[in-house]
């Protein structure tokens, strides 16, 4: 949506940027009525803390299915109001936001199942661990009975980047041919979602630095363009080296 970000009130004059508090209310005085002084921007990333603290501190009370549930909650709750366009510039897929949706699957998962491996609880408890400092787990470590969440998550994750990308390209003249990877970025994703994201791990990781450079690219860098067109040209092959 588009804002005007910039917001002085009208009871005591206070001038604050939404874009930084996320809220309407004036942080001098807590009056909500406010007007905006700057040009409206689209704006869709919302602030938004991710603590699992809570979570990992009941790790020795609470048995794995429980620590699952309330780990899901949290990620749906933090990816659920991400977004990607600040004030009107298109920010990155961060490895936070990947965290989180990939416990987010994964902890679905662990929920249902009540016939856990070892590799896989403990694989659970290292995303748990560090998901909300902006760790993940590399590919190489992915338990194979649970590589659908983590295929699953990254391919719905760039799904939703490439929606915020649209928007912010809204007032932008795409060329044809960035409109193009745009697509098959997109068709990638799809084709991954409805294999229930049970693809080689690496394959899934591919397609997140094709979404990166493909961001870096449309902000300009043409090197990164190029190299966003080769990723998706080796996940349409299924080339993997």
């Amino acid at each position: 949506m588009k804002i005007r970000g910039e917001r002085e009130c009208k009871e005591c004059g206070t001038r604050w940027s939404y874009y930084e508090t996320g809220s309407v209310g004036c942080p001098a005085c807590g009056s909500l009525r406010s007007v905006g002084i700057d040009e409206r921007t689209e704006h869709t990333d919302l602030q938004v803390e991710f603590d699992l603290t809570s979570v990992r501190n009941a790790i020795d009370d609470v048995p794995t299915d429980d620590l699952a549930e309330r780990a899901r909650e949290a990620c749906r709750d933090y990816v659920r109001r991400r977004g990607f366009v600040n004030a009107g510039d298109l920010r990155d897929l961060d490895d936070t936001y990947l965290a989180a949706s990939e416990l987010l699957h994964v902890a679905d998962v662990l929920e249902r199942d009540i016939r856990l491996e070892e590799r896989e609880e403990l694989y659970f408890l290292s995303l748990l661990r560090d998901a909300d400092d902006g760790e993940r787990p590399p590919h190489q470590e992915v338990p194979a009975t649970i590589r659908a969440p983590r295929g699953l998550a990254y391919a719905t994750a760039v799904q939703e980047y490439r929606g915020d990308v649209r928007t912010w390209a809204e007032d932008r003249s795409l060329t044809t041919a960035e409109r193009g990877a745009l697509e098959t970025l997109g068709e990638h994703a799809k084709r991954i979602r409805m294999l229930d994201g049970d693809v080689d791990p690496r394959l899934a990781e591919r397609l997140i630095e094709a979404t990166r450079d493909l961001a870096n690219g449309l902000r300009g860098d043409e090197l990164a363009f190029a190299q966003a067109q080769d990723r998706l040209d080796g996940l349409e092959f299924g080339t993997l080296e």
